[in-house]
């Protein structure tokens, strides 16, 4: 017997996190094509590299049970980017993963959307730990996962991508 399962949707003040739609692959493919945005992810990719990999943001939640959410504006459903729960087969261990489009950036949606996904993973999952993978020359994660309360851990060289670094969230614990 299969089991399917449901993504949720979060709220925030100002974001839904939510279950990817038809709709949000217009956004996520200029996202994924953009060299400038995906340099620290292996892209660009071309649209059916995009339309696999937003797939694969549902598959995740089908397999691992958890996954990453679209960020979408709470008033106009706009999507704004990617951030969730994270464990690819290549990974140390789980992660809150985030990515926000072009449209997103310097506006707080990574760190409001961050801090929901983290609470999620703790509250609702009941993760004890996470890390965030980051890229060396990532600046802009690095100051977000400081943001967050995170501190940076050991690095790991992964497969595809090198060296990254890995930051380690606050524990439940800590942030109560």
């Amino acid at each position: 017997m299969t089991t399917t399962i449901t993504i949720p949707t979060l709220h925030t003040e100002n974001l839904s996190l939510r279950a990817p739609k038809p709709a949000d692959l217009a956004a996520y493919t200029a996202f994924r094509s953009d060299p400038v945005q995906t340099k620290h992810l292996g892209g660009p990719f071309n649209d059916e590299q995009a339309f696999s990999q937003l797939g694969e943001i549902v598959g995740h939640w089908q397999l691992r049970g958890f996954g990453r959410f679209i960020v979408a504006d709470k008033s106009t459903d706009e999507a704004l980017g990617v951030v969730g729960p994270f464990f690819p087969p290549d990974w140390p261990e789980r992660e809150i993963a985030w990515s926000v489009f072009a449209s997103a950036q310097g506006r707080s949606i990574a760190y409001e959307a961050v801090l929901a996904a983290r609470q999620f993973a703790y509250g609702t999952l009941g993760w004890t730990t996470a890390i965030s993978m980051i890229a060396d020359a990532n600046v802009r994660s690095i100051k977000l996962a400081e943001r967050v309360g995170c501190t940076r851990d050991a690095d790991y060289q992964h497969p595809e991508f090198g060296a990254m670094q890995v930051w380690r969230h606050p524990s439940p614990e800590a942030l109560t």
